[in-house]
């Protein structure tokens, strides 16, 4: 299908939609309410619950958090899922890098996206290949740049020569003919996954806190509602729910060819999920590639890239001072420097 016009449209849309801001938003009650109404318009209010959280139990989320966190589910016992997407000592779920380096060394070729709130999202990875969170849990584990298992049956072997799995597995899911599945243990890393539910100070916002956002904060929400960044970036975690071209307006260089590698169809060529903005803060260097690491830059530079806009030091200082209220209150604490024992269960060989 010729999508070309469309994606002019969207690329009109998105520039026309561009409006210049006032030196200094207006902070009167009115004008407070107003923005918030927008917002909520655009952007809507977090849920309680990720899709599919009803179904999970508490002995589900417990297995899975001690399963996310165990190092000898990968080949050579080095790394966990918590290696790559850290979510202990206040991290974004994320490991800071631009490409994560597997459990041999070798790196992988995208930058690891954070797993904060990441069931929100339409689908897992930044090409999508992975409809569920029980669909992306499955891959890193097998993946041989990544955790290198060499099969399921191996991961399963080494769960039942636990001393401690079989238990968890068998009060996770219990009258189980078989408990200990690569099914079931990809749903319990899902069923903590969705308890990674995070709360911010636009939350406050939203709910009606008047005193939540800095004078600064709320002009980079005027801005950030009025320039375009909702064309692709909306919902309740601002992001993951549409695939866009990167370098709609002005080119992007770049080898990787995004969801065309998943899907091998010629108007997925340079798209990829939108990223979620919750915790952005948090979660450089930015990119799928991890090429930008810092904010500012990453945020001019997408203004250029998928607007055409050249936005002035201003501007941008006042959409980073909005991003920053994007993050976990808890998180926002600086994170903690020293690294901590990961939480992860020893299996027999290790015990």
């Amino acid at each position: 299908m010729n999508t070309t016009p469309i994606r002019m449209l969207l690329t009109g849309l998105a520039v026309a939609a561009w409006r210049p801001v006032a030196p200094a938003a207006d902070t009167s009650a009115g004008s407070i309410a107003e923005l918030r109404a927008n917002a909520k318009q655009l952007l809507g209010t977090l849920p309680d619950k990720m899709p599919g959280g009803e179904k999970d139990t508490p002995a589900m989320v417990q297995l899975g958090r001690e399963l996310f966190f165990e190092k000898d589910l990968s080949m050579n016992r080095s790394q966990s899922c918590n290696t790559c997407h850290e979510v202990d000592r206040n991290r974004g779920g994320v490991d800071n890098e631009p490409t994560s380096d597997g459990a041999f060394g070798k790196p992988g070729g995208r930058n690891s996206p954070t797993v904060l709130n990441a069931g929100f999202q339409l689908a897992q990875f930044w090409d999508g290949r992975a409809a569920t969170l029980e669909d992306q849990a499955k891959g890193p584990v097998l993946n041989p740049i990544e955790m290198a298992m060499p099969a399921e049956k191996e991961v399963i072997a080494r769960l039942k020569a636990s001393k401690t799995y079989p238990k968890l597995f068998q009060q996770a899911f219990p009258g189980a003919a078989e408990a200990i599945t690569y099914g079931n243990f990809a749903r319990a890393v899902a069923a903590f996954e969705r308890t990674l539910i995070t709360h911010d100070r636009f939350d406050d916002f939203l709910k009606g806190n008047d005193q939540a956002l800095s004078q600064t904060e709320l002009k980079g929400l005027d801005l950030f509602l009025n320039t375009g960044c909702t064309t692709c970036h909306n919902g309740p975690v601002l992001g993951g729910n549409t695939y866009q071209k990167m370098g709609l307006v002005n080119a992007y260089e770049t080898k990787d060819l995004g969801r065309f590698e998943a899907t091998k169809d010629e108007d997925d060529k340079l798209k990829f999920k939108v990223p979620v903005l919750r915790n952005i803060a948090l979660t450089h260097p930015y990119f799928h590639d991890g090429s930008q690491a810092k904010l500012e830059d990453a945020v001019a530079k997408m203004g250029w890239l998928q607007l055409g806009k050249q936005l002035t030091p201003d501007e941008v200082k006042s959409l980073v001072a909005f991003l920053q209220t994007l993050t976990d209150k808890p998180r926002a604490a600086k994170p903690q420097a020293a690294v901590a024992p990961e939480a992860g269960l020893k299996l027999a060989q290790g015990d």
